[in-house]
C-alpha cells in the first residue's frame, strides 16, 4: 500500500484552499494546480486517518471522464506540463497522479445532484413525503429501486463542517436565473446518463452523482471539480444489486456504515478508522478504478 498523503506544503506555489479533499494552488493569472490528498470526508468531516492512494483513484477517475465527455461538455483541464511549474523533484514525485492543473473559471454556488436510484436522503424523503426533492415519485417503491427516470435534484454548496442542503429547482432557478439552470439540469442528466451506461456495461451501477460546474469568460457552461468518482458517486456492483436492501459499495459508504455504529455526534474532530476498515477502503476504490477504466 502506497504512503498517504495528508495535506500537502508545496513551497513552488502559494496554496489558496485547503478543503476536504482537496489542496487547490495558485498557478498563475489563468491556472490553478488542484491536488487531491488522500483525505477522507465523512458526514461533511474530515477524518484523522488519510486511505492511501486515494488521491491518485480520484485523480484517474476524473481525468478518465473529462477526457471522454468533452462531446457533452467542455471541462476545465488545461494540458500543460506539470514540471514546467513545479522545479523541486521532491514536489514533483508527491503530486505524481494525484494532481490537475486546470483553468480558471468562475464555480456556480449549486451541486447538480442526479439520483437514478432511491437510496440515501432522497429515499427518507420518499418515505416522508412520497416524492423526491418535491419531485412526485410513483407508490410503492422499495428501498434503491431505479427511478423511472434521473432526477435532477439541485443542493447548496456547504462551507467545510457544515452539510450540503438539498433545495428546489425553483431555488435554483433563482441563484442561477433560468437559462443556465435549465442547461445545469440537461448536462448534468446528459453526464449521468452516458455514465451510467458506461458503468454498468463494466458491472457497475451509478446510484447517483453530483457535478460542479463553472463558467469561463465568455460565460460557457464548463464541467469542474471531480467527476463521477466514488467520493461524489454511489457505486453499486450489478451482480449484487437487489431492490429492498442497502447494496455493498465502492465508494466511502463502507466507512459511512462503519461510523454508524459509533457513539459519535457526526462533528469534527471524527474519529479514527481501525486499520481493516481504511485497508477495506483503499481496495473499494482501487477495484472502481480498475472497473471504469479496465
Amino acid at each position: 500500500m502506497p504512503a498517504a498523503v495528508f495535506e500537502t506544503h508545496l513551497q513552488s506555489l502559494p496554496l489558496i484552499h485547503r478543503g476536504k479533499v482537496r489542496d487547490i494552488y495558485d498557478a498563475g493569472p489563468e491556472h490553478l494546480l488542484i491536488v487531491t490528498s488522500d483525505r477522507l470526508s465523512a458526514f461533511d468531516v474530515v477524518l484523522p486517518d488519510p486511505i492511501p492512494g486515494k488521491g491518485a483513484v480520484l485523480t484517474g477517475i476524473s481525468t478518465f471522464w473529462f477526457e471522454r465527455t468533452r462531446h457533452i461538455i467542455p471541462n476545465h483541464l488545461a494540458h500543460l506540463d506539470l514540471s514546467d511549474l513545479i522545479k523541486k523533484g521532491g514536489e514533483l514525485a508527491l503530486l505524481q497522479d494525484r494532481a490537475m492543473l486546470v483553468r480558471k473559471l468562475t464555480a456556480l454556488p449549486i451541486e447538480a445532484v442526479v439520483r437514478g436510484y432511491l437510496i440515501g436522503s432522497g429515499w427518507k424523503d420518499y418515505q416522508k413525503t412520497s416524492a423526491v426533492c418535491g419531485i412526485e415519485l410513483p407508490p410503492g417503491l422499495k428501498l434503491a429501486d431505479r427511478l423511472p427516470q434521473p432526477l435532477f435534484t439541485p443542493a447548496t454548496k456547504a462551507p467545510k463542517g457544515q452539510h450540503d442542503e438539498n433545495i428546489s429547482y425553483a431555488q435554483a432557478e433563482m441563484l442561477l436565473g433560468r437559462k443556465l439552470a435549465e442547461q445545469v439540469s440537461a448536462k448534468a442528466v446528459e453526464l449521468y446518463n452516458y455514465a451510467a451506461e458506461h458503468a454498468r456495461q463494466r458491472g457497475i451501477i451509478i446510484a447517483d452523482t453530483k457535478f460542479e460546474f463553472g463558467v469561463d469568460e465568455d460565460n460557457r457552461l464548463t464541467l469542474i471539480d471531480e467527476a463521477l468518482t466514488p467520493d461524489s458517486s454511489r457505486f453499486w456492483p450489478v451482480d449484487s444489486y437487489r431492490p429492498g436492501i442497502s447494496p455493498p459499495s465502492f465508494d466511502k459508504q463502507y466507512v459511512r456504515d462503519y461510523l454508524e455504529t459509533l457513539d459519535w455526534n457526526k462533528k469534527a474532530p471524527g474519529p479514527h478508522l481501525p486499520a481493516e476498515v481504511i485497508a477495506k477502503t483503499a481496495q473499494k476504490y482501487q477495484e472502481a478504478w480498475q472497473r471504469l477504466t479496465a
